[in-house]
C-alpha cells in the first residue's frame, strides 16, 4: 500500500531547523578553536561551556514541552525560540572572553530549548503514527543538511576573509532571519490541537507511561557515550587540522548524519525499532575507539563519520518512540522531560569529557566513551522486551 506524503508543516519545519542549523553550525564549527586558541581558554573551561549550554537548553524544553499541551498554542512557543536564537547570534562575534561566550551560548541554548519539544510535537501533531518514523527522520535529515552547509560556509569564509573568525560569525546572522521568516509564514498551528481544561500537567512519573521512562533511561545512558561535538573539532585541532579546516570535522560529521537520519527513520516505520538502536550503539563503540587512537587526519575524519552514521541510526527513531508512548495531550511534556534527562547527562559527560582530556589526553576520554556505549549495549538488550517495537 502506498503511503500517503508528508503534510508540508513538515517539510515547513525542516527547513526552519536547516537555516538554523546553518547558521549556528557556521559559530559552533569555530567555536571549540576559537574559545581555545583565540580567546586561551582550556578544554574544561570548553567543557563547562558546552555542557552547561546544553543542560540549560533542555532544562527549558521541559516547561516549553509542558505549556504547548497546556495552551494548545505550539507554534508561537517555537516562535519565541528560534527568534531569541537569531537574535543572540550577534553576541558571538562581540565576545572578549570565555565568559562572554558563556552567556552567549547559554541564551542561545535557552531559545532552542523553548523550540524544541513544541516543534518535535508539532510534527507528531501534524502526522499519523505510521508515517513519524519517516516524519523525524526527514525533518532531522533537513536540519542535517544545515548542520553541513554551515561548516562548508564557515571553511569558504575563512579563506576568503583571511581567517577573520569574528567576520564569520556575523555572517551566520543571516541565515538565523531567514529561519524565523520560514516558521512565521509557511508552518500553521494544527487545527485539531486544543488546549487541555481539565488536567494540569504537574510533571510527575505517573504522567507519563512506563514505555515512555524505558526509551528516555536507554537514551540518557546514550548520552554519556556522546559528549559535545565541539570535543571532535577539537580532536581535530589535536591531529593538526589548521583553523580553516577544523570545520571540515563537522561536515563529514554531518553528511553521515544527513545520509543515514532518513533511510534510518524510514526503516523504524517497517521493523523493530531496538535493532536500529543496537547498530547505532556498536558504530558509536567503533567511532570512539578510532577516534581515541587515531594519528592522522584520515582516521579522526574516519571517526567523525562513524559519530555522525550513529546520530543517524539514533536520534530520530529514539523521538519517533518517545512521541509514540506519550499520550497525545503530554507529548510536548514527554519531549521535555526526555530532553531534560539527556541535557544533564550531556552537561556531565562533557565537563568529565574536558577534566579527562587536560587530564589524560584525548586516547583516553574517547576510550572511556566506548566503554559507556558497550554499556549502553547492554542495556538496550536487557530492556529490548519492555520496548514497542
Amino acid at each position: 500500500m502506498q503511503r500517503a506524503p508528508l503534510p508540508a508543516g513538515v517539510w515547513a519545519l525542516g527547513l526552519v531547523s536547516l537555516f538554523m542549523d546553518v547558521s549556528s553550525e557556521m559559530i559552533h564549527a569555530l567555536l571549540p578553536v576559537f574559545v581555545v586558541g583565540t580567546l586561551g581558554a582550556g578544554a574544561i573551561w570548553l567543557g563547562v561551556i558546552e555542557g552547561v549550554a546544553e543542560a540549560t537548553a533542555n532544562i527549558v524544553k521541559v516547561f516549553s514541552g509542558a505549556l504547548s499541551d497546556r495552551w494548545g498554542k505550539r507554534k508561537s512557543l517555537a516562535l519565541l525560540g528560534y527568534g531569541l536564537a537569531a537574535v543572540t547570534k550577534p553576541l558571538f562575534p562581540l565576545a572578549g572572553s570565555a565568559l562572554t561566550v558563556f552567556a552567549a551560548r547559554c541564551i542561545d541554548r535557552i531559545g532552542k530549548g523553548i523550540r524544541g519539544a513544541p516543534r518535535d510535537a508539532l510534527v507528531a501533531d501534524y502526522t499519523t503514527p505510521e508515517q513519524r518514523g519517516a516524519a523525524y527522520g526527514l525533518r532531522q535529515s533537513l536540519d542535517t543538511v544545515g548542520a553541513f552547509i554551515g561548516p562548508l560556509l564557515a571553511i569558504a569564509l575563512l579563506m576568503l576573509l583571511a581567517n577573520n573568525v569574528r567576520a564569520v560569525f556575523w555572517i551566520a546572522v543571516i541565515p538565523a532571519l531567514i529561519s524565523v521568516a520560514i516558521l512565521w509564514f509557511a508552518v500553521k498551528e494544527p487545527s485539531h490541537l486544543q488546549p487541555m481544561q481539565k488536567r494540569v500537567v504537574d510533571l510527575r512519573p505517573r504522567d507519563l507511561p512506563k514505555p515512555f521512562w524505558v526509551i528516555a533511561i536507554i537514551a540518557t545512558f546514550f548520552t554519556l557515550a556522546r559528549f559535545s561535538e565541539a570535543f571532535l573539532i577539537l580532536r581535530g585541532a589535536d591531529i593538526g587540522l589548521t583553523i580553516a579546516w577544523t570545520p571540515v570535522v563537522l561536515v563529514v560529521m554531518n553528511v553521515a548524519y544527513m545520509c543515514s537520519a532518513y533511510p534510518a527513520g524510514v526503516l523504524a516505520d517497517r521493523m523493530p525499532r531496538h535493532h536500529i538502536l543496537l547498530l547505532g550503539a556498536a558504530v558509536l563503540v567503533l567511532a570512539n575507539l578510532m577516534l581515541a587512537g587515531a594519528r592522522d587526519a584520515t582516521v579522526v575524519l574516519i571517526g567523525v563519520a562513524l559519530w555522525g552514521l550513529h546520530m543517524g541510526l539514533t536520534e530520530g527513531v529514539f523521538t519517533a518512540m518517545i512521541a509514540d508512548a506519550a499520550p497525545a495531550d503530554l507529548r510536548g511534556t514527554a519531549f521535555g522531560v526526555f530532553n531534560l534527562m539527556r541535557g544533564l547527562l550531556l552537561l556531565f559527560a562533557s565537563i568529565i569529557a574536558g577534566i579527562m582530556w587536560e587530564a589524560s589526553g584525548p586516547a583516553a576520554t574517547f576510550i572511556t566513551a566506548a566503554v559507556l556505549a558497550a554499556f549502553s549495549m547492554l542495556l538496550l538488550m536487557a530492556s529490548r522486551s519492555m520496548l514497542r517495537s
